[in-house]
């Protein structure tokens, strides 16, 4: 199932990140998966979070720039090969995963595996057939 996904260019320097979860946490607005990759001067950081809709808004009163784009999150089965059992299907079904990142949920438990794929209603319609768990909006409550 498709969550919402906010990408953010920053500065790559010292304190851009705690600034920007700073004015986030002052919303009331929680990070639940955050991934990011720099490059030597900037950082694109990629948060799901439990009010997205929210999170615009304060990032447009900030002039922020953002991008919203809808992810798919899912448990990845607690068993060898359980990263396989959601990835290969995709594979097998010429979905490209862009990128991929993870948190956790309940350690020992759950990992909740985020996807950033080229076709994401091919790619959720495979993974329902595989029985793969969805995280869906729960995602915003762990």
């Amino acid at each position: 199932m498709a969550v919402l996904q906010i990408s953010i260019q920053l500065d790559n320097v010292p304190g851009a990140l705690t600034k920007l979860l700073d004015i986030l946490d002052k919303e009331g607005i929680s990070t639940k998966a955050i991934s990011a990759a720099s490059t030597e001067e900037i950082s694109t950081l990629r948060l799901v979070v439990n009010d997205p809709e929210k999170a615009v808004t304060v990032l447009k009163s900030f002039n922020i720039k953002y991008a919203i784009y809808p992810v798919i999150a899912v448990e990845v089965p607690c068993h060898p090969g359980g990263m396989n059992a959601v990835v290969k299907p995709l594979s097998d079904g010429e979905v490209n995963i862009h990128y991929i990142y993870t948190t956790i949920e309940r350690i020992g438990k759950e990992t909740i595996l985020i996807l950033g794929v080229d076709k994401i209603d091919e790619a959720t319609a495979i993974l329902k057939q595989h029985w793969i768990n969805f995280v869906g909006d729960r995602i915003y409550t762990l």
